[in-house]
């Protein structure tokens, strides 16, 4: 079982941006080794040579796209190939497409699909047995409070979440005992290109933190909290409670008053 961070090595994707970056930065001031996947070259080359100078950890790099299902078998080979033992899995890489799923391209449906659920799963079966092996690690997966509710105009993303929540949750029951620890970190809004990338007004960013603080959490609970899963923020811990207790349609509804597409006037 993972204790501390010092000494681990982690692999964490989505390494380049928002949570992932983040996570990066605060593994390194832990004093774990790191690999860093994302389709960014420049930014991982750069991240990867700040961190080598401010903490003096070993830095890998593995630009791809994640989407792609290839990749993910060529990221463990490359692992193999170089000696890397992969301590720690982050799936951190995510992406979101705001807007009616019937404007949606299939394309973009598919990126969304392959890289939130394919990626992840795929990483998880492809580095888990050998964590089962040693007796030791962990994946953290980085879900979202959109997957404790269905979304209007994010109906994928959030669907998407939902089963990153429920997979991690059952993976967390399968492994216990083992000295493998799986865990699900739950952010709300959180202060990343995330929102501009998906095209999301920032007038419907409630309760939102800063991307340090988000990771800062999510390893703090992952050692030491015995729980599957957990929520960022008092006001997002309230608002998924509560729902619990309000007629689902009455959900779909507010959340519908939220996220809407607003129609657009004028030529």
């Amino acid at each position: 079982m993972i204790r501390s961070f010092k000494g681990v090595t982690a692999l964490v994707t989505g390494a380049s941006s928002g949570i992932g970056k983040a996570m990066v930065r605060e593994l390194a001031g832990q004093g774990a080794h790191l690999i860093l996947a994302s389709r960014s070259v420049q930014r991982l080359e750069q991240e990867a040579e700040d961190l080598k100078i401010r903490f003096g950890v070993s830095v890998h790099i593995f630009p791809a796209d994640l989407s792609r299902p290839e990749k993910c078998r060529e990221l463990f080979e490359w692992t193999l190939k170089r000696s890397l033992v992969v301590d720690f899995l982050v799936n951190s890489a995510g992406l979101a497409h705001y807007g009616p799923f019937s404007d949606t391209s299939l394309e973009d449906t598919s990126e969304m699909l392959d890289l939130n659920i394919q990626a992840l799963t795929h990483l998880t079966r492809l580095f888990l047995p050998g964590m089962l092996e040693r007796k030791t690690g962990g994946v953290l997966n980085v879900a979202s409070t959109a997957g404790f509710q269905p979304i209007p105009c994010l109906s994928v993303y959030a669907a998407t979440k939902a089963f990153v929540l429920n997979f991690s949750e059952a993976l967390w029951a399968e492994c216990k005992g083992q000295d493998v620890r799986i865990f699900c970190l739950c952010p709300g809004n959180t202060r990343t290109r995330f929102h501009q990338t998906a095209k999301i007004d920032r007038q419907r960013m409630f309760f939102s933190a800063s991307a340090a603080d988000v990771a800062r959490f999510g390893l703090r609970k992952f050692l030491r909290s015995n729980r599957p899963s957990a929520i960022y923020g008092f006001w997002n811990k309230l608002m998924i409670y509560a729902e619990r207790w309000v007629p689902r349609r009455l959900t779909v509804f507010f959340t519908r008053l939220i996220y809407r597409r607003e129609k657009r006037t004028g030529t």
